[in-house]
């Protein structure tokens, strides 16, 4: 009997271990899931599982019965998608919004001059801040940055918890950072050494644009970013005057001169594209490289249209930007979906390109894809990084939903996100930032404000 009573005991305990929940760090349940996977499920009443800065797990809200965690949120049917990707802007720039609209030759006439008067560390550093927590407000979760003082936006991306792809700008004359001509080169070296192991920062270089930056330092800088394998970030075919000053002197398109460089490798993320014809977009497709579609700031300056409906079909690595603060004025994603349908529609002459849920995917997982990133980012899937958000059903703009991808593309504002969550940690619930003192950044960003204003007029 005793040994029976043991086994018994034994088979029991097995029973119940066997049964217990897995430890995790967090639960979300009864959320409206848009995993935007390969078959884009839809997971109506759905649960994700966090741990480690990861998904664990995801699937219908009966599944996070068999985790346990120290904090379980209940999302009571609000969205929960993957964390959009901003893959081009300038934060700090947020500094001079407002500065230098509706007016010509804004780059050499007010963005220039400005940076070169005001911009410091101190100005990049609560100018990028201030940036990163609009776009945290409005759901992004991952930028690609080009700036001066690069290492301070990644000093404020890590205190606000924020991920980023940062480069270095270079130019072919003294910048805010660098005395001489193409010193932003050495910069970038140091500030590559200094993050290229930071969980949340992947420094790069960003030679500003072909006609900023000569063949020969291009070059360079491919060289060593082959070298310390990282990305390099380039305005490219995005000035009427590049394209036409390059087929003067190379008889060839900004695409194939980059091209001829060695500069035309996965490792470009390329901004902008507006200018590129149909056999650029078939070798930016062979050499595999990323494209950054910026529109409100492209149709803001009047330049024209980027082809992103060809290069989308086409299959190329295509996410959506928004530009710098001083060129499309706001941060987030969400405020692009919508123009990036419709104005695409009115170019093509036809309503039914670029459908919302082609929109949607450019945000999330396109913009993984853009930034080779798509193993780690983009998408709701068991193993990727927790980047995700959270929005309000509730939303005036978001009632009745009927489907999904068109209430996102034409109806959802940034003010609709509630939650959101980089790597597992939350940084903002429920309109709340939990990782910086909002008034603290708001009343450093009046005084630069302030400082600026006294000595610029429109």
């Amino acid at each position: 009997m005793p040994n029976k009573l043991a086994l018994a005991a034994f088979l029991c305990a097995l029973t119940l271990h066997a049964a217990a929940p897995t430890p995790a760090d967090l639960i979300i349940t009864h959320a409206y899931l848009v995993t935007m996977n390969t078959s884009k499920e839809l997971i109506p009443d759905g649960a994700i599982i966090i741990k480690s800065g990861h998904i664990l797990a995801l699937g219908p809200s009966a599944l996070a019965a068999s985790y346990t965690a120290p904090r379980t949120i209940d999302a009571a049917g609000d969205i929960l998608m993957p964390g959009m990707i901003n893959t081009h802007t300038h934060a700090a720039m947020t500094v001079f919004r407002g500065l230098g609209d509706d007016v010509p030759d804004r780059l050499q006439r007010f963005i220039f001059p400005l940076e070169h008067k005001f911009v410091d560390r101190e100005v990049v550093y609560w100018g990028s801040l201030w940036g990163m927590i609009e776009m945290v407000q409005g759901g992004v979760t991952t930028m690609a940055d080009m700036y001066y003082f690069e290492d301070e936006v990644a000093r404020g991306a890590q205190k606000i918890g924020m991920r980023g792809i940062l480069g270095e700008t270079v130019l072919n004359a003294p910048a805010p950072d660098a005395k001489e001509p193409y010193g932003g080169i050495a910069y970038a070296a140091k500030f590559i050494q200094d993050f290229q192991n930071d969980p949340l920062i992947t420094p790069a270089f960003a030679p500003h644009a072909p006609y900023t930056v000569d063949a020969e330092h291009l070059k360079i800088i491919q060289h060593q970013a082959d070298t310390l394998n990282v990305p390099i970030l380039m305005h490219v075919a995005e000035m009427p005057y590049e394209v036409t000053d390059i087929r003067k002197q190379y008889d060839k398109t900004p695409i194939e001169y980059l091209d001829s460089l060695g500069l035309l490798t996965k490792r470009l993320l390329a901004a902008h594209c507006i200018f590129v014809t149909d056999s650029d977009i078939a070798l930016m497709k062979a050499r595999d490289i990323g494209v950054a579609h910026n529109m409100e700031s492209n149709i803001k300056s009047a330049k024209g249209v980027a082809p992103a409906v060809k290069m989308f079909n086409d299959r190329l690595r295509i996410g959506l930007g928004t530009d710098g603060p001083m060129s499309g004025n706001t941060l987030d994603i969400i405020n692009q979906l919508g123009y990036v349908a419709k104005v695409q529609k009115l170019a093509n002459k036809d309503r039914n390109v670029m459908p919302a849920i082609n929109v949607v995917e450019m945000a999330t997982m396109g913009g993984a894809r853009a930034l080779h990133m798509e193993d780690r980012l983009g998408s709701l899937e068991p193993n990727k990084l927790a980047d995700l958000v959270i929005l309000d059903h509730n939303a005036t703009t978001m009632t009745p939903l009927y489907d999904i991808y068109s209430t996102l593309v034409y109806a959802a504002t940034a003010q609709n996100v509630r939650t959101t969550i980089i790597q597992g940690r939350i940084v903002m619930e429920d309109r709340v930032i939990k990782t910086v003192d909002i008034a603290k950044v708001q009343n450093h960003m009046r005084e630069l404000s302030q400082k600026i204003s006294a000595t610029v007029t429109k």
